[in-house]
């Protein structure tokens, strides 16, 4: 009688479309709302709680430091674990979403909440992927993963529409985060409901070995595998990591403030900076389709730096451009580029040690949350009281150029994996 009742409630999903679809609104919840939102709601919340740029960004900043050890817990956590924890982070993501909602807020508690929700995102972020992309066939799987990974995309556009949508209602942030939260609770049900593959008596009692070794030999495990990962590999790994720390550098400036810019110069536009963020969201959902078609033509290292000298132009256009259409433009550059950057930068450290990549995916990970913590931080400075981004927007810009060299020199390295 109780398995006939829980079935009801927590039905069995095995079907792979639906698996994907499923992780589509995983990722769009970590990452467009536990992630994203804060960016669409920014220019409301500096009005409504008076903040300033400086602490905009530390705001900001301090997510990205949750996103860095959401990054480094997931590298450890063994396989048998993964869909477990990956569940309990994403419930942790959609309760940090709820708890923003609280009025009058201390800054400790924004800082605190914005840490737990990055800590939130980085690990189901990895794991989703993880979890979604071994539940799919291998000859489904380069087709269903892009539409787990559209759910970014997804996520933007719909921080900016339901942003758009209570702003017009005469809402603020406050319930706006509570609409999120509630529209992301469906999410954790759904995850229950998805029945892993099995896994075969080998890889389970490799897995069962692994969570019974100490910490001290956890440690040993861990820096041997290292060293065997990057072993022979040196210089293409670091020349492809700091080129990746320049991409999470140059991209958040824009990411981040963009609405912001938005509503500082187009006065006389209401929600204008949510019509750009909206762009940027639509874009990125066009983004892994076309630059994955396009890598199987030229190969993900000429496609990789095709797309960063792009962003780096679509850096500079608020600069040459003053009104609408810099900032226009700069959206749309910015959701066709930064997932097409993370997608084809992450397949060619998979390639470098196709036995390690998932080590190596979760180094690069780091790197590029090391950068995103930095760009922030390095905007508002640059911006100074006056709030003027220019400054910001040209240091990205020369650093995605400086990652663009170390791209050549990564190609010239290792010409095979290009």
């Amino acid at each position: 009688m109780m398995t006939a009742i829980k079935s009801r409630v927590a039905p069995t999903i095995t079907n792979e479309a639906a698996i994907a679809c499923i992780g589509m609104y995983c990722m769009a919840v970590v990452m467009g709302y536990g992630r994203f939102l804060f960016t669409a709601t920014l220019p409301d919340i500096m009005v409504q709680l008076s903040l300033s740029t400086t602490i905009a960004g530390w705001l900001a900043s301090i997510n990205y430091i949750g996103y860095f050890i959401g990054a480094l817990i997931a590298m450890f956590v063994p396989q048998r674990a993964t869909w477990q924890t990956m569940t309990l982070w994403a419930i942790i993501s959609v309760v940090t979403t709820m708890l923003l909602v609280i009025p009058n807020m201390s800054l400790t508690l924004w800082y605190i909440i914005r840490l737990i929700a990055g800590i939130a995102s980085g690990v189901a972020m990895i794991l989703s992927s993880s979890f979604v992309i071994q539940n799919l066939s291998p000859e489904r799987r380069s087709i269903l993963s892009a539409v787990h990974y559209a759910g970014i995309g997804v996520g933007i556009s719909a921080s900016a529409i339901v942003t758009w949508w209570l702003l017009i209602l005469g809402y603020h942030f406050d319930v706006i985060w509570l609409v999120a939260g509630c529209t992301s609770l469906p999410l954790i049900w759904l995850l229950y409901a998805i029945k892993p593959k099995p896994v075969n008596s080998l890889e389970s009692q490799l897995t069962d070995s692994k969570q019974h070794v100490s910490v001290h030999q956890s440690y040993l495990n861990f820096k041997r595998s290292l060293y065997e990962a990057i072993s022979g590999h040196h210089k293409a790994l670091a020349l492809l990591f700091v080129s990746y720390i320049l991409a999470g550098f140059g991209y958040i400036s824009s990411a981040t403030f963009l609405p912001v810019m938005a509503a500082q110069r187009l006065t006389t536009h209401t929600y204008a900076g949510l019509m750009i963020w909206l762009v940027v969201g639509i874009f990125a959902m066009l983004s892994n389709p076309l630059w994955g078609a396009l890598a199987k033509r030229i190969g993900e290292t000429k496609t990789l730096m095709g797309l960063t000298v792009l962003q780096a132009l679509g850096m500079c256009l608020p600069i040459w451009l003053e009104g609408a259409v810099g900032l226009y433009a700069n959206a749309a550059i910015l959701g066709l580029t930064f997932v097409g950057m993370v997608s084809m930068t992450l397949t060619l450290f998979k390639n470098i040690n196709p036995t390690y990549s998932n080590l190596l995916i979760a180094l690069a990970t780091l790197a590029y949350a090391l950068g995103q913590f930095l760009g922030p931080l390095v905007t508002v400075a640059l911006a100074g009281e006056d709030g003027n981004f220019n400054a910001g927007l040209l240091v990205a810009a020369i650093g995605l150029m400086i990652g663009l060299i170390l791209i050549i020199m990564f190609r010239r390295q290792s010409p095979t994996l290009s």
